[in-house]
């Protein structure tokens, strides 16, 4: 993508400031303290061991900083912490995010959260078996579909994507590994699933069952054209998952954020741990993603916390 201008990132603004939930004071002579609660993902997904890393990352560079990682369904539940201040920080997809700070979809009201960073693009999976008669999306209507675990980012995805085609389902909420195991026992005919590629769970699944991922590209321009730029048009590269060729689908980025009123020192810390250690952090796999400052500060309708936006000015 291309650089953003210097005066672009010279103008971002900050937002005003809230009390956070959690204790955690500026820098000191040992540097910032404190404790900071970080909803992840469930164990073993991509967003659990992402922010466990950089919570190992934030202490190593602070001892005095300590992140607690919460186990959480992912994005909509973690911006449903930050805003009820039950975290001070949080991984979620962009299209969450962005209905968080508008307080709709399933946020009843603005949730005052800020980003430090967009980290990664997630891409869309919908996986059928090999022998599945499922070639397109319009083909699973009436059939049993994971749309991935409730109050996931990826549920919110589906769910878009299957009212914008107007594909009725009979709808299941299942994490990535139960919909993977629902699969493989004949309970579910497709399942979908919002990450990095290759997605381990799938990467096993597809070694020990065939399976094939059905095409979107149609999906991606429908969505981008009902909620704008939170969703593009991306390509699971060919042999992720043993495919012969390219799959066409919906990407989504995930954004690092904190609740808005987090103290700005402390923010700035973690940023710039963030790209500091970034060759040190296990980030989940995605084609063309970068841990990246440039990349990193376009978070759309989602405000930059002036905590974060005082980093890049600094590498800037």
């Amino acid at each position: 993508m291309p650089a953003v201008p210097r005066r672009a990132l010279l103008a971002l603004g900050a937002s005003a400031v809230v009390t956070a939930g959690l204790s955690v004071s500026g820098p000191s002579a040992a540097g910032p303290r404190g404790v900071l609660r970080l909803a992840a993902g469930p164990e073993g997904g991509p967003y659990r061991t992402f922010g466990q890393r950089l919570a190992e990352e934030v202490h190593r560079a602070h001892p005095g900083l300590t992140v607690e990682v919460l186990s959480t369904p992912a994005s909509v539940r973690n911006l449903r912490l930050i805003g009820t201040g039950g975290a001070e920080l949080g991984l979620a997809l962009a299209d969450s995010a962005a209905d968080a700070v508008a307080g709709r979809a399933g946020f009843a009201r603005p949730v005052a959260v800020a980003a430090l960073a967009r980290l990664y693009l997630n891409h869309l999976h919908l996986v059928v078996p090999a022998g599945s008669p499922v070639l397109a999306m319009s083909q699973l209507a009436g059939l049993r579909v994971s749309l991935g675990a409730e109050e996931s980012g990826t549920s919110v995805v589906a769910e878009r994507a299957l009212a914008a085609s107007g594909v009725p389902v009979e709808a299941r909420l299942l994490g990535t590994a139960e919909s993977v195991a629902a699969l493989r026992a004949g309970e579910l005919d497709a399942f979908f699933w919002s990450g990095g590629v290759p997605t381990p769970a799938i990467a096993e699944l597809a070694a020990r069952t065939p399976v094939r991922l059905v095409p979107l590209e149609a999906v991606a321009a429908l969505l981008r054209r009902a909620y704008g730029p939170v969703y593009e048009s991306v390509s699971i590269p060919a042999g992720s998952y043993r495919q012969p060729a390219p799959t066409p689908t919906v990407g989504t980025p995930s954004y690092l954020l904190a609740a808005a009123g987090l103290d700005d020192e402390v923010v700035r810390a973690v940023t710039e741990v963030l790209f500091r250690r970034r060759d040190d952090l296990l980030a989940p796999d995605a084609p063309g993603s970068r841990l990246d400052e440039r990349y990193a500060i376009g978070t759309g309708s989602v405000p930059l916390h002036p905590g974060a936006v005082a980093y890049y000015r600094s590498v800037y």
